[in-house]
């Protein structure tokens, strides 16, 4: 077993155990279900404090889940006591979005401010909608929903922590 990484990122939560070799079906926690097929280090634990490393054998990745088969977990009984676990992939192996996309992970605390500088807060939350994604702003005006789209988010700076929108007449009513 190798050290745990300082950064994880939860991929799934297993929610239960499958068939009597030690199998598990995985809640996807991530938009790229299919990166599981090729993983083969899991970090798995109650959290990213106590995860520690897992191999897979084997993963079938379907639209009902995600069944994995973990080195070392071979009947039932040792599988069901996973249940409820998360599993985490470490930085080299977190998925790569297109540009002008961020996780949520990333874009939440950062500083919103419209394009005059004037501070509108800080992100809160994210709410997901099929057409787009939602900012939720928290700030001194209260509380702004900014769709995520090029419209209205100028500029992302995940460095310097800040993203740059543009208002419309009615947004911070």
């Amino acid at each position: 077993m190798s050290t745990t990484p300082d950064q994880l990122f939860a991929v799934g939560t297993i929610v239960k155990a499958i068939g009597i070799a030690g199998e598990v079906i995985v809640q996807p926690m991530t938009d790229f279900p299919e990166r599981f097929r090729k993983l083969r280090i899991l970090w798995l634990g109650a959290d990213s404090g106590s995860a520690s490393e897992a191999r897979v054998e084997k993963a079938v990745v379907s639209p009902r889940g995600i069944r994995l088969k973990l080195k070392g977990i071979d009947d039932r009984d040792v599988a069901e006591r996973l249940r409820g676990r998360i599993l985490f992939v470490d930085e080299a192996h977190r998925a790569k979005l297109p540009e002008g996309e961020y996780f949520v992970h990333d874009v939440l605390g950062l500083a919103v401010r419209e394009e005059g500088g004037t501070d509108l807060g800080t992100v809160a939350d994210v709410l997901r909608y099929p057409a787009s994604d939602v900012y939720v702003v928290r700030g001194d005006r209260g509380e702004i929903l900014i769709p995520a789209v090029k419209e209205f988010v100028q500029s992302v700076d995940l460095g310097a922590r800040t993203m740059t929108v543009r208002l419309i007449e009615g947004m911070m009513e």
